[in-house]
């Protein structure tokens, strides 16, 4: 089994407003970038997210969703290794600032997991789609034959009709323009379900975010085995 770390924090994207407020800082997160052995074949999978990603509020970092998704690829004995790069309260913009640093670690398969926090500010969807696509720029540019998988986020009703369509548009849009394989919803049967998240209501428990793994899995096996 690779070894690996998993950074804590994590948001919710029906209440959105407390992954707002969360002030941790990227000085208190760090991105694990252990190397295989030279023995080893293993590539590097890098999830690129805000504070869902990273895994906030769980007893142990290795609960976090990247986390269950190493664990399948260990039980299907693939050579991958995942590296978490969640850090709480990111934006795209905070994501495009980083991504160089982030990149001098090899990469293999790009996850993008951000803008929930965009949503949470009413950041113009204009401003979101260009960071991320500048993102994505980065990632082609210094790694032209890395796969690319889109983790796509939504916003309530509440911060109008309007904008929460157009925001949920974003990640099939920059997906298909990019080729990336989607996840149309990071949460789906997560989101809004009492049971799957914490005592606050807005991060999910071990069990919601085991299960946000398992979904994620369900899309990513495919790029990993070349299905897709």
């Amino acid at each position: 089994m690779f070894k690996f770390k998993i950074l804590s924090l994590a948001c919710i994207i029906f209440i959105f407003e407390a992954c707002g407020n969360n002030k941790t800082s990227t000085s208190q997160t760090s991105v694990t970038t252990e190397k295989p052995d030279s023995s080893s074949s293993s590539k590097t999978i890098l999830f690129f997210g805000d504070s869902l990603t990273a895994g906030y509020g769980l007893d142990d970092p290795s609960q976090a969703y990247p986390s269950v998704v190493q664990n399948k690829i260990d039980s299907a004995k693939l050579p991958y290794k995942v590296v978490n790069a969640g850090v709480s309260g990111e934006t795209s913009a905070g994501g495009k600032g980083r991504i160089n640093w982030i990149l001098k670690q090899h990469v293999d398969v790009f996850i993008l997991e951000l803008g929930a926090n965009d949503g949470l500010r009413g950041i113009p969807v204009s401003e979101t789609i260009k960071n991320l696509q500048d993102i994505v720029n980065a990632v082609k540019a210094k790694y032209p034959d890395a796969k690319l998988v889109m983790l796509g986020m939504q916003v309530p009703p509440n911060m109008g009709t309007a904008y929460a369509y157009s925001f949920k548009a974003i990640f099939p849009e920059l997906a298909a323009k990019n080729k990336m394989t989607l996840m149309p919803f990071l949460l789906k049967d997560v989101g809004g379900v009492p049971s799957l998240n914490q005592k606050d209501g807005i991060h999910p428990t071990a069990g919601g975010a085991k299960i946000v793994g398992n979904n994620v899995w369900h899309v990513l096996q495919d790029v990993l085995t070349g299905k897709s």
